[in-house]
């Protein structure tokens, strides 16, 4: 199983990918540091699913977000952000994410999203 993690902050992407190798040990992981980079990688890898950060430079991840779905409308999103908002998780579910969790996240979080969010 391929993996995109995509955060500017690099000890965040470490934090998400520690924790997603400790539930899925097997899995291909794919950084990008911004949206652009996420979507370039997305469309190249087509991974089977995309931890996503909302705040970055050259793209955020709400634009990143519209064109990941734009290139699969079944592409598996999961937010990974600060922006604890109501108004931010109703953006990204409308515009296709399976779910939305607060940083930082941990292995009981990810072992959820591989049960409950994600057909994997």
């Amino acid at each position: 199983m391929k993996v995109l993690v995509v955060d500017d902050s690099k000890i965040a992407r470490i934090s998400v990918i520690k924790n997603v190798v400790g539930v899925m040990p097997d899995v291909e992981v794919f950084e990008a540091t911004n949206g652009l980079e996420a979507v370039e990688l997305f469309a190249k890898e087509r991974p089977s699913a995309v931890f996503l950060d909302l705040t970055m430079p050259v793209m955020n991840g709400y634009e990143a977000l519209k064109r990941i779905m734009e290139i699969d409308k079944a592409a598996q999103v999961i937010i990974v952000s600060a922006d604890i908002q109501s108004e931010a998780k109703l953006r990204v579910l409308a515009a296709g994410a399976k779910n939305m969790y607060p940083k930082p996240i941990n292995h009981e979080i990810v072992k959820l999203v591989f049960e409950k969010d994600l057909l994997v």
